[in-house]
């Protein structure tokens, strides 16, 4: 049964049934907490008492400086709405580490971005270090993997299709809301990562809806891919891709091949002319709402809750 960790400004705490236990730990970061899995057997031994976890104000489970990677178009339901077709290569990108922020905190739209998205993803925490050449199989995930977290790929759409540009168009202060819970696995708790449900909603209405099992490329798959080039260390965060269902989609193939004529600064005023009629883009006062468990509420990793500002 996985172990739901939370970090306040007061320290780290386990959580069980809506209530928190201090983890009696000098760990200041992620890395540090994960390898004083002692301390925290100790607190959920103790869980069924403790301080509400209403009172309490979660940070994000991940500190930073960490490396951030994520993959991209990582669903069949995302391909589908991105019009792709047939093989997708997976591809890796970085974001910023500057750029999570906790699951309550604001999304803060920059002044200069018109069309703010949502991506309700699995984040995978490592737990030891992913040398370059590693393999990956199914069975050693246990020894990789520390433990998962819930988080949101926000993106300013304007800036990545114009300028080709993930990293920055990820990276916005913000931009990676994560937590509440760093949910430490058992090695028995892998075989239910495809039960996994990725919800996703704005102002109450349904956006996502997805399992894991819509995933295009695997956990273990994936750090074995990115292995090849990459090497990460405990407390790294790899984002898993998103499910379909977010404000993007590919135009109507008759439109895009029309659109594809035309010469690329008429093309891009054309394609954003039609995406400023797209109500589903983030606006200032919009409150989004993620949730990442399994039906049978073995792994849950809690709920966030993030309202939208313009920046001011």
């Amino acid at each position: 049964m996985s172990t739901n960790v939370l970090r306040t400004t007061d320290g780290w705490w386990v959580v069980r049934d809506e209530r928190a236990v201090r983890i009696e730990t000098k760990a200041v970061t992620t890395a540090e907490l994960l390898t004083d899995r002692e301390a925290v057997r100790e607190a959920a031994a103790s869980a069924d008492s403790g301080t509400p976890v209403a009172d309490m104000v979660a940070l994000p489970p991940v500190t930073t400086p960490c490396r951030v990677v994520a993959q991209m178009v990582n669903y069949r339901s995302h391909a589908k709405d991105s019009g792709f077709s047939g093989d997708i290569p997976p591809t890796f990108f970085r974001k910023a580490s500057g750029s999570v922020s906790g699951p309550h905190d604001t999304i803060v739209r920059p002044a200069h971005v018109k069309f703010l998205d949502y991506e309700v993803e699995l984040g995978l925490v490592m737990g030891a270090s992913l040398p370059v050449g590693t393999v990956v199989e199914e069975n050693d995930l246990p020894r990789y993997v520390a433990g998962l977290v819930l988080t949101n790929d926000v993106s300013a759409r304007d800036v990545q299709l114009t300028k080709t540009q993930f990293y920055e168009s990820k990276s916005y202060p913000t931009f990676t809301p994560t937590g509440p819970y760093l949910a430490l696995l058992e090695p028995e708790d892998f075989a239910h990562l495809l039960n996994l449900r990725l919800r996703l909603s704005v102002n109450g209405a349904p956006r996502q809806d997805r399992t894991l099992a819509d995933m295009i490329v695997r956990p273990a798959q994936a750090l074995t891919l990115l292995a090849r080039f990459q090497t990460l260390d405990p407390g790294d965060l790899l984002l898993t891709g998103t499910p379909g269902g977010t404000a993007l989609k590919a135009p109507p193939k008759p439109v895009a091949k029309i659109s594809a004529l035309l010469p690329p600064a008429a093309r891009w005023k054309a394609f954003f002319k039609g995406q400023a009629k797209n109500p589903l883009y983030l606006r200032d006062g919009d409150l989004v709402t993620a949730t990442i468990a399994t039906p049978d509420g073995r792994i849950d990793l809690g709920e966030q809750r993030n309202a939208v500002a313009d920046a001011r």
